[in-house]
């Protein structure tokens, strides 16, 4: 049956498919690229126990929060506050400034996804074969010096996002994600179950299973507090309506904090089986687990050119971190696409023909900002256009939105407490959302997102 709640809007098919797709944009590079460095940096299954903390204190309830006002609203963020509390025209400017976030997220977020397209390409050709370490640096390094290039994997990754939201709702947008994410899944098990059959692989499952303490005191228990809060609130896209979109897609048969466990359930165990494929293959090798964010693009080509068959597995890997990506992309561009259908009335093919233009356009200067335009550094030396458009979306639009459907939600100067509740809550199956801690929500919650926020802020311009 399908789940629609209104006759002339698109609806998904299935609740399999709302689940995927709400996974899917959650699901990206910030659980299988950043969530695996910043664990090995904090003291590994510490960190770990500390993020799951704080994924269900921060993230869970702003998800819900989310949710409750796409599914209410049944438009895009553009339009949500306008549908549900028309005569509070201050809360209308934040939905056209989520929107202008989802554009400036693709500016950099398909650059990123089209590396991974050809690394992809260059590993199953071989092209990483015979390659020493400061070869396989030197790769990377010049792939970023050829602008070229670049622009071309990043206009297939935006073709590749673009295509299943120009065929539709249902057998565009959910078939496809669909898909992809079961592909996903199938891959990461196998990578997961490869690594940790390698010989010296125990050491790593010990450093990724076993907490220690004393090593997240070392690497500094503030910092590593923050750190662990900071992933488990970006991991999951919250605050600029990318995740709300799929809350207006759906009917009221399910309680939303049921649903929304499931989304970050699945969230957790990509994250969590990314460790399982790196840890125990970077131990086998000798690789230090915390290399940052050339963990990806240097250290694991590395790995994998040692490995037996390292080739088929390099492949796999980059097939896998692709698909991550790309269900971020196609979410994303459907939430800019149903925009411009709410808004412009124009139909889905032209939305998708146009933004597809403009997202290309719009995606050049993060790809010369590694090149030509490489001495603009926005944020201090060795800063690009990149770092400053991660740092507009993730230090920025992300904490604030959130902030921002904290207040409406429990606020009476919002939507309130009360209509909140009265959506979230809607089904007769799940789990309902603990209203027993309002004050949290009302008060700790915002003053928690605030301050990371501000440290965000702090970090950059101060510290």
């Amino acid at each position: 049956m399908s789940l629609g709640a209104t006759k002339t809007r698109e609806a998904l098919a299935s609740r399999l498919g709302f689940i995927l797709l709400s996974a899917g944009c959650a699901i990206g590079l910030g659980n299988v690229w950043r969530f695996p460095y910043i664990a090995g940096r904090y003291g590994g299954a510490a960190f770990v126990l500390v993020y799951m903390v704080f994924l269900i204190i921060l993230g869970l309830p702003v998800m819900v929060m989310e949710l409750s006002i796409g599914r209410a609203s049944q438009t895009n963020i553009g339009l949500t506050f306008e549908t549900l509390t028309p005569t509070k025209k201050p809360w209308h400017l934040y939905g056209k400034l989520a929107i202008i976030g989802n554009y400036v997220l693709m500016m950099f977020y398909t650059t990123i996804t089209g590396w991974l397209l050809s690394y992809f390409v260059h590993t199953i050709k071989g092209d990483f074969v015979g390659l020493n370490a400061d070869q396989v640096g030197g790769f990377f390094s010049t792939m970023l010096g050829k602008p070229g290039s670049m622009i071309f994997w990043m206009i297939l990754a935006v073709v590749l996002g673009l295509l299943p939201v120009a065929k539709g709702l249902q057998s565009g947008v959910e078939k496809i994600t669909k898909q992809m994410m079961i592909g996903l899944l199938l891959l990461m098990l196998v990578l997961a179950f490869n690594s940790m059959l390698l010989d010296g692989a125990g050491e790593g499952l010990k450093f990724y299973l076993v907490p220690d303490f004393g090593k997240m005191v070392e690497s500094g228990l503030s910092e590593t507090i923050y750190a662990a809060m900071g992933q488990a609130f970006f991991t999951l896209s919250l605050g600029i309506g990318s995740i709300s979109i799929f809350g207006s897609y759906i009917g009221k048969e399910h309680r939303l904090t049921g649903e929304a466990v499931r989304i970050i359930g699945l969230d957790t165990f990509v994250a969590l089986c990314s460790g399982l494929i790196i840890f125990p293959a970077a131990f086998a090798f000798g690789v230090q687990p915390d290399a940052g964010p050339s963990l990806i693009f240097i250290t694991l080509p590395n790995i994998f050119n040692q490995m037996s068959g390292g080739r088929i597995w390099g492949s796999l890997f980059f097939l896998f971190m692709s698909f991550a990506a790309l269900s971020t992309l196609i979410a994303v561009f459907e939430n800019i696409i149903s925009f411009w259908i709410d808004t412009k009335g124009v139909d889905r093919k032209k939305a998708t023909l146009f933004n597809g233009i403009a997202i290309v356009l719009l995606s050049l200067p993060c790809i010369l900002g590694f090149n030509v335009l490489a001495g603009f550094q926005p944020l201090g030396p060795g800063t690009g256009v990149l770092d400053l458009e991660d740092f507009v979306v993730s230090s920025t639009l992300l904490p604030l939105g959130s902030l921002f459907f904290t207040i409406y939600c429990t606020w009476k100067y919002g939507w309130g407490w009360d209509k909140f509740i009265t959506e979230a809550d809607s089904g007769s199956n799940g789990l309902g959302f603990p209203k027993v801690l309002r004050p949290y929500f009302k008060y700790v919650l915002p003053a928690i997102i605030l301050g990371i926020f501000l440290k965000g802020y702090w970090d950059i311009f101060i510290a």
